[in-house]
């Protein structure tokens, strides 16, 4: 086999990330994404493109958060290991796939390949992920009524709720987050996200019940590629009750409100209240999602 070459792309040699078939549909899934040509790499053998990453930030950023889009030609799995393990940023892959892709044989044997290099290059499968989308034409879904929203100003509030609903939390990445740097840390990751999103500050909302008690909080967001359900949560003591429901029908309505003409949204598929939530609200899925976390290398 001849010789690998890793090359990171600039505005001039761009269209070598083009170069690769797209068996897993990334590029309609990233239509709304903005990658920089300098956070593109590709693995090229005899001057064919082999394996291709993408690497995202925000708009400001001055390091890529995660890798979003990688692809890795057949019996290219060390190619593939090759680009990750070279890269300057070690960060999150995310890996988004079509929904059921484990049931199209073809659609399996790609994402398969991926996977193998990304288990080459130290990556390690964190969670799998349900991505919605909601549209007008999904329908509104029904208001319960049974809770008032309200905004608050104070930072500190929110910063409270989050330590209490991430007490008792199923998301994978909290818990990760809770693992490093206890519930301090994973609500303080939550609250830098909301106000990293472009959206108003003053979108953010708690829910209460008729007498007052607190249930938790919602927040409808805008994240680079559009509006997002971006939080939902229940505090502990209101579990139980299909609140979570109700904070969703208010996210999805606010968002509407604005002049959303989609949703995007995401949970983790082991989250089975909140997936079963996001049915009953009418948002289908759309993609699935793989995250994984560098790890150790084969």
């Amino acid at each position: 086999m001849t010789d690998l070459v890793i090359r990171a792309l600039d505005e001039s040699d761009a269209h070598l990330f083009d170069a690769l078939p797209d068996p897993l549909g990334a590029r309609e899934s990233h239509r709304l994404t903005r990658h920089r040509p300098d956070w593109k790499r590709v693995a090229l053998r005899d001057g064919r493109v082999v394996a291709r990453g993408a690497w995202w930030g925000g708009p400001d950023a001055t390091a890529p958060l995660n890798i979003n889009w990688f692809d890795v030609a057949e019996g290219e799995e060390e190619a593939g290991a090759e680009l990750l393990r070279t890269a300057p940023w070690q960060v999150e892959l995310e890996m988004n796939l079509p929904a059921g892709w484990r049931a199209d044989p073809t659609l399996r044997a790609a994402a398969e390949t991926c996977f193998s290099a990304a288990r080459k290059a130290g990556q390690e499968l964190m969670v799998e992920r349900f991505l919605y989308r909601w549209t007008p034409e999904c329908g509104l879904p029904d208001r319960p009524g049974r809770l008032a929203f309200r905004p608050e100003p104070d930072d500190a509030v929110f910063f409270g709720l989050l330590r209490r609903i991430h007490s008792a939390t199923l998301d994978a990445h909290a818990l990760k987050a809770i693992e490093e740097g206890g519930l301090d840390r994973a609500a303080q990751e939550e609250l830098d996200f909301f106000h990293w999103c472009p959206s108003p500050r003053e979108w953010w909302q708690i829910a209460y019940t008729p007498e007052g008690d607190t249930v938790g909080i919602h927040i409808p967001a805008h994240n680079p590629s559009g509006p997002c359900v971006g939080f939902i949560g229940v505090v502990p003591e209101h579990r139980g009750h299909g609140y979570a429901y109700d904070l969703l029908a208010e996210c999805t309505h606010y968002l509407a409100e604005q002049g959303a003409d989609f949703v995007s949204a995401a949970t983790d598929q082991g989250n089975f209240p909140m997936a079963a939530n996001f049915t009953k609200a009418g948002y289908p899925v759309v993609r699935e999602r793989l995250n994984f976390v560098p790890g150790q290398a084969d």
